[in-house]
């Protein structure tokens, strides 16, 4: 019994590396460090109440980026460990199969885990109060949207420490991800863990869409909409028609595995081809799910800090919609060198060079806004204005990776990498933490100090450059994606240990923004927001408290025009007001803690088709169908309202007068 017991902990657990082993360490002493301070300052039933079933869509938000933050220090560290590996030829810092692994973890986690629940938690905060709505469309299903996100991705991440991480690179293919090439379980964690997460994704998608569609402001029409709630709106609508593809796809590489399927295989009729196809048809317009609303966020605050109106508002929004149809029909690109033949190169060719237009556009819009206005260089818009070099280098070298022939070169040779961490951080991570500084003191009712994060800032800036410049030469050179080490006499030391150099510099950076969230909740009440509006912003979001009050609006605004917040402050300070509505009480959900338990059984269920025990994912499946069966016939008491005179002490309260 011993000996099975021992054996069976030597193939469940990974063993055999000390960083593994350090990462064990590192859990246990978190779980053990969280659970002391939740006891001892007796919080188990705040952190339930408040956060666990919660079901506020700015709480959800919180969350979300709390866990892109997290993932952004996982994924960041994977990154550090691949560029010390190959800072110098020869370097033995991780073997060959571990690289691998990293390499797989860190896209996987940047791309899903990172930018997309950071993305989703912007959406949380913001649009509901840019649209005048007090909550989204399906509270309920928002809430199991992010369990469902954080539940994937914590079962994605146990593969670290149990069964073994994927190897197969961040999109997997095959035959490398066949059972044939991959046969333990670190593939299924990659399988299950994206599925789980993916179903909140699409969920998130259709909640947000219902909202923007039925939940604006009276008066506000589609052409009154901030341009980042737009950018929202088109987001989802490629979210809607993209995920189902990667959801089907990967069920057909889990039935390859699972059920002898051989969808992919060249046994028994499969096609690696289509599954690279059925990938990219979902990852091309990926990288527009997480781009788009970056660029609602830098519209937003190069208008706010220029002091100016958006410059081609209409375009802005007809170019987002352009790139959202245009981003299904580029998917090829990624793939020129795999024999399509010419007349099928040529049209993704002239697609991909088409679809630079209208983000163009866009470039020139934010130019034209900050012409002549009165810019203010907070932190905000320094990460805006950053934005703008960096994504015309990967516009540039994207307009480059799209002409057929020229691609043969840079296929597959570091030339890529550069040019895809130019779009994804440059475009997508500075957007992001351009809108997570905007709107913090909307979310915490405190605004955070400048000094550490112009710090951070430069600190992310000059390290973007000096890691990712050098690649596009050691592309050129012939240094190809996924080598675990290199020899002395291909000549590309020098430019590695460069670029090397530069994502520590970004490592550093990340650490002053930990430095400037502490010195922000330490200096609390000197960096507090008593008014609402820190930033002279334009839209109704900095119309009311900051923080938000639960139900984010005594009265819902009558919208008169575009920017009406600004308009409003116009009109006020010539001395005339609009007549505002009688408060009255205000229905609100109730939080519920199906969303949490479900997402639970979810992850149990992920647990036992990854090891293949019917014992885990059948009870796992059955909790998940007791959960809806609850929700369906026996959750009628989800709702409650707020009094009148309860929202007339809390807005006296917070404001200083009703």
């Amino acid at each position: 019994m011993l000996d099975k017991i021992k054996e069976f902990a030597s193939t469940f657990f990974v063993t055999g590396d000390p960083m593994i082993y350090g990462a064990d360490v590192s859990i246990a002493l978190a779980m053990i460090g969280i659970v002391f301070v939740l006891t001892y300052f007796k919080k188990w039933g705040w952190l339930w109440k408040n956060w666990l079933t919660t079901v506020d869509h700015k709480k959800v938000g919180i969350m979300y980026i709390l866990a892109a933050i997290l993932m952004l220090f996982r994924g960041g560290v994977d990154a550090l460990l691949m560029r010390v590996q190959l800072a110098t030829p020869d370097v033995t810092l991780l073997h060959p199969e571990h690289y691998n692994q990293i390499f797989t973890t860190h896209g996987t986690i940047m791309i899903l885990f990172m930018a997309m629940p950071l993305m989703f938690g912007l959406f949380n905060i913001a649009v509901p109060l840019q649209i005048g709505a007090r909550d989204v469309a399906f509270p309920f299903l928002n809430a199991l949207s992010f369990w469902l996100f954080f539940m994937g991705a914590m079962l994605f991440n146990l593969s670290f420490v149990i069964g073994g991480s994927p190897d197969a690179g961040w999109l997997s293919y095959p035959p490398l991800s066949e059972l044939q090439f991959s046969p333990g379980v670190g593939q299924n964690f990659y399988i299950w863990g994206i599925q789980i997460s993916g179903i909140g994704s699409l969920a998130t998608g259709i909640n947000f869409i219902v909202t923007i569609i039925k939940m604006r402001a009276p008066g506000m029409t589609w052409m009154k909409m901030p341009v980042f709630t737009w950018s929202v709106f088109s987001t989802c609508v490629i979210v809607i028609f993209a995920f189902p593809i990667l959801t089907v796809t990967l069920a057909m590489l889990f039935l390859d595995r699972f059920g002898g399927g051989h969808f992919f295989t060249l046994d028994f009729g499969g096609n690696p081809m289509m599954y690279i196809n059925l990938v990219w048809m979902w990852g091309h317009p990926e990288v527009y799910i997480v781009v788009l609303p970056a660029f609602g966020i830098y519209s937003e605050v190069i208008s706010v800090f220029s002091k100016k109106k958006l410059f081609g508002y209409k375009s802005m929004v007809y170019a987002m919609f352009i790139i959202a149809i245009l981003s299904f029909f580029t998917w090829a690109h990624h793939f020129f060198t795999m024999g399509s033949g010419a007349d099928v190169n040529a049209f993704f060719a002239i697609s991909t060079m088409v679809i630079a237009i209208p983000t163009g556009v866009k470039v020139f819009n934010w130019l034209f806004t900050m012409y002549r206005g009165k810019i203010t260089f907070k932190t905000p818009m320094m990460w805006a204005i950053a934005f703008i070099p960096n994504f015309l280098i990967a516009g540039l070298t994207g307009v480059m990776l799209s002409v057929a022939p020229a691609d043969f070169q840079f296929h597959n040779s570091y030339f890529l990498v550069a040019h895809f961490h130019s779009a994804l951080i440059g475009g997508v991570v500075f957007g992001y933490l351009a809108g997570l500084y905007y709107w913090w003191p909307k979310m915490f009712g405190f605004t955070l100090p400048e000094t550490p994060g112009k710090w951070a800032f430069w600190f992310w800036n000059i390290g973007f450059y000096v890691c990712f410049i050098p690649q596009y030469s050691l592309g050129l050179m012939g240094m190809t994606r996924r080598l675990s080490t290199y020899g002395w006499d291909t000549g590309w030391q020098p430019l590695n240990m460069v670029s090397t150099v530069g994502a520590f510099l970004m490592g550093i950076g990340f650490l002053f923004q930990v430095l400037q969230i502490l010195l922000g909740i330490k200096n609390f009440r000197k960096l507090k927001d008593t008014t609402g509006d820190p930033w002279g912003g334009h839209t109704l979001e900095w119309s009311i408290p900051s923080p938000a009050p639960e139900y984010n609006f005594a009265t819902i605004p009558q919208v008169e025009e575009r920017d009406d917040w600004w308009a409003e402050k116009d009109k006020r300070a010539k001395g005339i007001f609009r007549k505002q509505p009688p408060i009255e009480a205000i229905h609100m959900p109730k939080n519920s803690a199906i969303p949490f338990i479900m997402s639970v059984f979810f992850f149990i269920a992920g647990f036992g088709f990854v090891f293949g025990w019917s014992f885990f994912y059948i009870p796992g499946l059955i909790g998940v169908a007791i959960c809806m069966i609850c929700r369906s016939f026996f959750s009628y008491d989800g709702d409650y309202y707020i009094p009148a005179d309860e929202v007339k002490r809390t807005e006296a309260a917070i404001r200083g007068s009703v």
